[in-house]
């Protein structure tokens, strides 16, 4: 009978290792199951927020649309305001100026230019007196130079150098 008992104890242990085999092998194979499913929900989750981030831009987009119609009609009102009461004080300068205003990059420039003076020529220098700042220094090579309006030009340009330790 021991024969027979080594039978059932191998046909035992074999069922018990095929179980554990089969088990280890359907745990390793699931969870490549699992976080495909993990990664389908995440994908999901992704797209819901990307279009509700998409709806949101769009909110704020139409939104400032709207704010840019505002402002723009309240300009024309206001300009319209400004032109009435010129033609009501019957001034011409407001209107005339603006008619022949430049556009807003180049209004700060030509303002300031037309407070100091006009140009008389390329060297800065304005009808008023008053020259304009350059960017070069005086002389023939028209380079900058570090002692460029920092000395007077009456100074003796002999002076010594302090000593050095």
């Amino acid at each position: 009978m021991e024969a027979s008992n080594i039978n059932v104890v191998l046909a035992v242990a074999c069922l018990v290792a095929g179980t554990g085999i089969g088990a280890l092998g359907y745990h390793l194979l699931n969870s490549g199951a699992r976080s495909a499913q993990r990664l389908r929900v995440q994908l999901t989750e992704r797209e819901r927020q990307l279009t509700e981030w998409k709806s949101g831009v769009d909110d704020h987009l139409r939104q400032m649309n709207d704010k840019v119609g505002r402002l723009v009609e309240d300009s024309q009102s206001l300009q319209q305001q400004l032109e009435e009461s010129t033609r009501q004080l019957g001034g011409d300068v407001v209107s005339s100026l603006q008619h022949t205003a430049p556009p807003a990059a180049v209004a700060s420039s030509s303002t300031a230019t037309a407070a100091l003076g006009t140009t008389s020529g390329g060297d800065g220098a304005t009808d008023s007196g008053i020259s304009a700042p350059r960017d070069y220094a005086d002389g023939n090579s028209g380079t900058l130079s570090e002692d460029f309006g920092l000395r007077d030009r009456d100074a003796d340009p002999e002076e010594p150098a302090p000593p050095r330790y």
